[in-house]
């Protein structure tokens, strides 16, 4: 049943049927990987999950060297497993600080779990509590390793993430390819200004819809950024350094 699934939802995404936001959002990614991403190209997956995105990685950075972070135990082992020797895989839950810390494992939509509680569009959440490893991207991924593209996917804890990278950020300044949005990212105290101002103000980096981003449209002033946030019109984003310079 997941393979048909799997083989459906890439054949949806190959003739452009976007049924679901989330299905319009694979579909954007992908072209994002074919457009930009580079054989070079190393890079790290927030969030990992099951791997979908660290396949695209291997997929069209097949020369780059790769990281993925996936706190989930049983997430974790079967990463491990599946990429050994093509990919870094890391158990910790990335944030500015560092030390032991609950996680919110949602047992029956792993995809939802965090490090706070959040909002679930799902009916019973099954919320188990576990205890995790907290990091920082700093402390594991050396600033002297040039990093070209991240993805975050951590249901609300991306600034945070992007707080504890902020010397890999300001010295690579890659494409970031984030999650955020109300109903998550607010759990966590953040405003959408803070991760707004904080990426591009000091890392330097411009924020586009993917749709933009792909077309090369203007970058998002910081009150179109809250209104997607709010409204949760758009709640996936990718922020990059000025066009013409990947």
């Amino acid at each position: 049943m997941k393979r048909l699934k799997s083989i459906l939802r890439k054949f949806l995404i190959f003739i452009h049927l976007d049924l679901t936001k989330n299905l319009k959002y694979d579909r954007l990614t992908l072209r994002i990987f074919k457009k930009y991403v580079k054989p070079h190209f190393n890079c790290i997956d927030i969030g990992s999950h099951k791997g979908e995105i660290l396949d695209l990685m291997l997929k069209y950075a097949n020369n780059g060297t790769h990281y993925a972070f996936e706190p989930i135990p049983s997430l974790f082992d079967e990463l491990t497993t599946k990429y050994k020797e093509k990919a870094t895989i890391f158990p910790y839950a990335l944030a500015d600080s560092s030390g032991k810390t609950t996680f919110q494992f949602v047992k029956n939509a792993p995809a939802y779990s965090g490090l706070q509680r959040r909002r679930y569009d799902i009916a019973n959440p099954d919320i188990l509590e576990i205890e995790v490893e907290k990091r920082t991207l700093d402390e594991i991924i050396s600033h002297n390793n040039p990093i070209h593209f991240i993805k975050i996917d951590v249901e609300g804890g991306e600034f945070g993430v992007l707080k504890g990278g902020r010397n890999i950020l300001e010295i690579n300044k890659p494409m970031i390819l984030f999650e955020c949005g109300k109903g998550a990212s607010d759990y966590y105290g953040t405003a959408p200004s803070d991760i707004f101002l904080y990426l591009t103000e000091n890392i330097g980096l411009e924020i586009y819809t993917l749709s933009s981003f792909i077309k090369k449209k203007k970058a998002l002033t910081q009150q179109e950024f809250i209104n997607y946030f709010n409204t949760n019109r758009e709640y996936y984003f990718i922020a990059g350094p000025a066009f013409f310079t990947f």
